[in-house]
Parts: structure tokens; C-alpha cells; sequence
């Protein structure tokens, strides 16, 4: 092992300590820091990480600060670099309420703007909740 692999190493073993990355996400941090992506590849894959793991804790992250239909946060952890497989796996494996998703999601919409009922109902369905999931969020904000 080289130095700057050593280093880069050190760096994704830190990373993964307090947070979650996928393996292209952390790739592309640790180039942000200026190391190679043949350093930064060769670090991820060293690192030991089960991807599959660092998308659970992703999901759970991200449930602990905002609301996401089962779809968004699928599409969220792809867009974070992890794979379908690897994003789907970790979403079905959160315990998670996707009507009181839905439900916090319509609030959040209500505290910044109006909605009709309706409106609402469809953003809803636009964010990727289900029919019945947008009705009760928005019987539960009581529109």
C-alpha cells in the first residue's frame, strides 16, 4: 500500500464512522479532498464497507429529518450513488409508517404554502405516494 492509499484509507475509515456513504459517493468525497481516484477507489474498496448496510443507515438518516414516500427515498439513495438493489433492500428493511410519512409531508407543504385539497392530494401522488397514503396525509392535516 502507498502513502497516499494509506492516507486515503485513514480518510474513508473516518468518513464511514460517522456517517453513511455509498461506494461512488464516497469515492467522489474523498476526490473532493484532492485525493486520485485511483487513491479514492482503491479506499473504498479497501475500507471493508457492506454498501448494503451504508443504505440502511442512509434511509434512516434521512427519515430522521424529513419525510419520503417508499419511492422518493429509493430515488433518493440512487441519487446518492447506491445501487437499485442495494436502495430498495434498505427502504424495505426501515420500519417506517408511510401514511404518517405522507401525512408529515403534506404539513410541511401546509406550513409553507396553500393547497386545495385536491392540489395537495396530487403533489402527494407526485412525491410518490400511493392514492390511499396522499388521502389520509391530507385527512390527517385536516383538508
Amino acid at each position: 500500500m502507498t502513502v497516499s492509499q494509506r492516507e486515503a484509507l485513514e480518510s474513508a475509515e473516518g468518513y464511514l464512522s460517522f456517517t453513511s456513504f455509498s461506494r461512488s459517493g464516497l469515492i467522489e468525497q474523498l476526490e473532493f479532498e484532492g485525493f486520485s481516484n485511483a487513491d479514492a477507489t482503491f479506499a473504498a474498496d479497501a475500507v471493508g464497507a457492506d454498501w448494503g448496510e451504508q443504505a440502511i443507515k442512509s434511509a434512516e438518516s434521512y427519515l430522521d429529518f424529513t419525510s419520503f414516500s417508499r419511492s422518493g427515498l429509493i430515488e433518493q439513495l440512487e441519487f446518492e450513488g447506491f445501487s437499485s438493489d442495494h436502495a430498495t433492500m434498505a427502504v424495505d428493511s426501515v420500519t417506517v409508517d408511510w401514511n404518517e410519512q405522507a401525512a408529515e409531508s403534506a404539513q410541511s407543504y401546509l406550513d409553507f404554502t396553500s393547497f386545495s385539497r385536491s392540489g395537495l392530494i396530487d403533489q402527494l401522488l407526485f412525491e410518490g405516494f400511493t392514492q390511499s397514503q396522499a388521502e389520509y396525509g391530507v385527512n390527517a392535516v385536516g383538508l
